[in-house]
């Protein structure tokens, strides 16, 4: 497996010894080079879930770090985005779907919400091994079981799909199987089966969707093995990771991005932290050993509740987890008139809306950190905190999701 660059010295190294191409193929000449590209996905066609299948990875860092240029490039110089060593299987989150062929073959992969159909697979070359062989065995069993798979259409079946979490660092792995209704009478038979299939499955849950939304779990869960939650390591601390909480699904990548932005927050030991959208508290829990205060924001009440028992778990006593919206929150800090030195910000892929960063220009910590998941929408709010007074300081970008269009970004921003 070829190396690529994880740092700013062997990056820089990396791209000028890349050859730029000429000039941009023909679109027939793309379909044949697609097609003899050597390891590309059969289910390149049919699935969108790999924009850049066509692309070698180098090229495709080569593109992003060229987007994040035209984005950004006028705050600043924009560092050499920063790689995978190995850009396959990274994703520790999968869910597979399970449907039938109009002959009535139970068959299982990848659900795609806008066309609502599933791409038939029993592989992904950005999806753990491991969820892979265990949907495998799941769709075995569903016969033997007389358990059919859910027709959103026709509404007529119970079994919708699988859900598996990997712990990257412990290697402990979650399953979750989601029916649409809790009438499994068979549910511990079915489970001492797949558990002989797999026994190194460390906890298994049953969940019950009866909704017609598009989310993936519902509120209803019974615990068949083990505890019901897995935990991994993550910038040396113990997070406990429970069916429905947010953990990013590239802890690799995620360490390199959070230490980047605990790098440019440069704490003292001293200073007062605000960790908004804080999701289950990683980036706030590893500031809190640097800072002097951290306080979590999320109006996501599972995450709280998630993010107050890690603290626990990892013994942090400098902070504290509110369930509140960070926009509101920050607002009436500034009417209290309280002071922040510090907000690490890390907004959902739709960015900051208006009511949020004018609290935060409101508030005026010295120093923000923006952790983004979308280039076009940290663009857009850079542009509102510039205007406010802010001045962007630093930025580096960090392949979060190769094979994929989205680039991760953090930026620090100072008065």
């Amino acid at each position: 497996m070829k190396k690529y660059p994880r740092d700013e010295e062997n990056g820089k190294k990396f791209y000028e010894g890349l050859k730029p191409r000429r000039r941009t193929p023909a679109p027939e000449e793309e379909e044949e080079s697609k097609g003899k590209r050597e390891g590309i996905c059969p289910n390149y066609r049919k699935c969108s879930g790999c924009q850049m299948q066509n692309l070698p990875y180098e090229d495709q860092l080569r593109w992003k770090q060229a987007k994040m240029q035209k984005l950004l490039g006028g705050y600043g110089r924009v560092p050499f985005i920063i790689g995978m060593e190995d850009p396959t299987h990274y994703r520790n989150k999968v869910q597979v779907a399970f449907g039938k062929t109009r002959a009535g073959k139970i068959v299982s992969g990848i659900w795609q919400s806008k066309e609502e159909r599933i791409v038939i697979t029993d592989s992904c070359m950005i999806e753990d091994k491991k969820a892979a062989e265990i949907a495998g065995t799941v769709r075995r069993l569903l016969p033997a079981f007389k358990l059919e798979p859910y027709d959103s259409y026709s509404r007529k079946g119970w079994f919708r799909h699988v859900l598996v979490r990997h712990a990257v660092h412990t290697g402990e792995l979650m399953v979750v199987l989601v029916g649409v209704s809790a009438v499994f009478s068979q549910k511990n038979a079915f489970a001492k089966a797949l558990l002989k299939a797999h026994p190194e499955i460390t906890t298994l849950v049953f969940n019950v969707n009866d909704t017609d939304t598009a989310l993936m779990l519902g509120k209803h869960e019974e615990v068949l093995f083990g505890n019901g939650y897995i935990e991994d390591k993550l910038c040396g601390l113990t997070f406990r990771i429970s069916p429905r909480s947010f953990y990013q699904v590239n802890p690799i990548q995620t360490e390199v991005l959070y230490a980047k932005a605990l790098e440019f927050a440069a704490l003292t030991g001293s200073e007062r932290v605000l960790d908004a959208y804080c999701g289950i508290g990683t980036i706030g829990m590893a500031a809190a050993s640097k800072a002097g205060e951290v306080i979590g924001v999320e109006n996501n009440a599972a995450a709280v509740r998630d993010a107050k028992q890690n603290a626990k778990l990892n013994g942090v006593q400098n902070i504290r987890f509110i369930e509140a919206d960070a926009g509101q929150f920050l607002s009436r800090m500034a009417e209290d008139g309280e002071k922040l030195d510090v907000l690490l910000m890390d907004p959902p892929r739709a960015g900051s809306d208006k009511r949020f960063l004018a609290s935060v220009l409101k508030l005026s910590p010295k120093k923000v950190v923006y952790i983004s998941c979308n280039p076009d929408t940290l663009a857009r709010d850079l542009q509102t905190l510039v205007k406010g007074g802010y001045k962007v300081k630093k930025m580096q970008p960090v392949d979060m999701f190769p094979w994929t269009h989205h680039i991760e970004n953090v930026v620090l921003l100072s008065r």
